[in-house]
């Protein structure tokens, strides 16, 4: 089974990383994946799980920029994680939450590609976590976009990391 001891975790969908000059690629198309990927771990029992990111420059804690997107399907009863690092597992009790959950997999969407989606796939990794990034449902804003998008797939394949698709994953 694809999502046995899985927890779905939604990192840095938050409205400062819609704002910006250079927009996220594919944002609608991204939007929408993770709201399925929301959508159907939530029919099938599995914990989502957000990440919201703060810094003293863009994503300002309690700043309009800093909230987590609209868009998002949140519940007052999800866990979300704050944190200051790309690495959500670095200062936070992330790790203490999924292992009080008996979470083995982690499967990842959100922002950015090249920032804290990479660092966290990395983490979970090193601390012996599989790990799925959905291909379709994580970007970043950087120009040249799809290359650094395919640069990361390798990469973080790499280490270990599986990719699949939303499709792959919810049907």
């Amino acid at each position: 089974m694809k999502w046995k001891n899985s927890a779905l975790i939604v990192i840095d969908v938050q409205i400062g990383l819609f704002q910006r000059k250079t927009p996220v690629f594919k944002e609608q198309e991204l939007l929408d994946n993770i709201n399925s990927m929301e959508q159907h771990a939530r029919s099938i029992n599995i914990p989502v799980i957000y990440i919201q990111h703060r810094n003293k420059s863009t994503l300002i804690e309690g700043s309009n920029e800093w909230q987590l997107h609209n868009r998002l399907q949140k519940k007052d009863s999800d866990l979300l994680i704050h944190k200051r690092h790309p690495n959500t597992f670095k200062e936070t009790n992330f790790k203490e939450e999924l292992k009080a959950r008996n979470i083995e997999q982690l499967i990842i969407v959100g922002t950015l590609t090249d920032n804290c989606v990479a660092a966290t796939c990395i983490g979970g990794i090193e601390l012996g976590f599989k790990v799925i990034l959905v291909t379709d449902a994580h970007s970043t804003f950087s120009k040249p976009a799809p290359e650094i998008i395919e640069r990361w797939h390798n990469e973080l394949k790499e280490l270990g990391v599986l990719l699949e698709t939303t499709t792959e994953l919810i049907t």
